[in-house]
């Protein structure tokens, strides 16, 4: 009577168990189904928690830099300012049987505050990133797959100059936001990677990718900013384009997160537009990082005013050092 009472209690608890945690409970001589499991054991009791297929890998981080000085009555010259610099990456990748499916936001801003400016506040950083890929597996590394690539800035930018014989500073509207817009749509074959450490490497190349110049702002769009006709609003392109994204440990607490697209118009093949950012991260503790961003384009249909002289093209070139909070999520 006594084993029988026992027995009931540890099949009570058995079906508790898998309930709330789908954990096959097995008794001495005693056999029970849970889910897919059948286990028959002597005289032990076996606890076995079934694991859930993860699908999903969600994350991302946010940095914070703050720089301030400030002067009084400082005979070595110079002037207070404020610095800030912020940014935000968050990531979404699926993975199912033979889909795959990788998204990408990243989004920064700066800005620098000068006590002895006309215009005291000024950007410094601005950029809106959104990369997603979907994919079908041809092989174990080799996938067919869609990419859209989408890059805009969040506020107006301006450029700052004194004209000759002037006292204070004037500017102008030179972007805006989707002012420009570049909006890039590819399909092609693409290299995926993965490494047990986390290291990822993606290569695709695309020989069916139409490309979108928005500029939505009227007075640059009728002074043909960005390429675009004069008076018109889209640019549409159909060419070919090549793409990378690299996520690598360099050494322990280096990181290295880079993203490349390169497009070239079936019109002008081999002038190639460039889109270059490289994120190099070091961690100091669980909170601080040292960050080194850089960020390379080059656009021949953008022209670039110059200190002296007319616009010319230039290749655009941005590059941070950042030493404050990160928080990893």
């Amino acid at each position: 009577m006594f084993k029988k009472l026992v027995l009931a209690v540890f099949l009570l608890l058995g079906s508790m168990s898998l309930t709330k945690a789908q954990d096959p409970l097995i008794l001495a001589d005693t056999l029970l189904i849970a889910g897919d499991t059948i286990i028959m054991i002597g005289d032990s009791i076996v606890m076995k928690q079934r694991i859930k297929p993860i699908y999903w890998e969600k994350g991302g981080n946010f940095n914070l830099s703050i720089q301030q000085v400030s002067l009084s009555n400082w005979n070595a010259g110079g002037a207070s300012n404020l610095a800030i610099n912020t940014g935000l990456v968050m990531f979404a990748n699926y993975k199912k049987d033979k889909i795959i499916w990788d998204s990408k936001l990243t989004v920064n801003a700066g800005f620098n505050r000068q006590a002895d400016r006309r215009f005291k506040t000024r950007k410094t950083n601005d950029n809106f990133i959104f990369i997603t890929k979907y994919g079908r597996e041809l092989t174990e590394s080799w996938y067919l797959s869609t990419q859209i690539d989408a890059r805009t800035q969040l506020l107006a930018g301006y450029r700052y100059f004194r004209p000759s014989g002037a006292e204070l500073d004037s500017r102008n509207r030179i972007s805006d936001l989707l002012a420009p817009a570049y909006i890039q749509s590819s399909t092609g074959l693409n290299y995926r990677k993965e490494y047990d450490n986390k290291d990822r490497i993606s290569l695709i190349a695309s020989p069916f990718t139409g490309r979108f110049t928005v500029v939505l702002d009227d007075s640059l769009s009728n002074a043909g900013a960005f390429g675009v006709i004069p008076g018109e609003r889209i640019r549409p392109e159909a060419g070919i384009s090549f793409g990378s994204t690299t996520d690598i440990g360099l050494m322990e607490d280096i990181r290295w997160r880079a993203d490349l697209n390169l497009f070239t118009n079936f019109e002008k093949l081999g002038n190639f537009v460039v889109n270059f950012n490289s994120i190099i991260s070091m961690k100091v503790n669980k909170y601080i990082t040292t960050r080194v961003e850089t960020i390379l384009i080059y656009d021949e249909r953008v022209f670039i005013q110059q200190d002296s002289g007319p616009p010319r093209q230039a290749i655009q070139f941005q590059n941070m050092i950042n030493f404050g909070l990160a928080l990893e999520f």
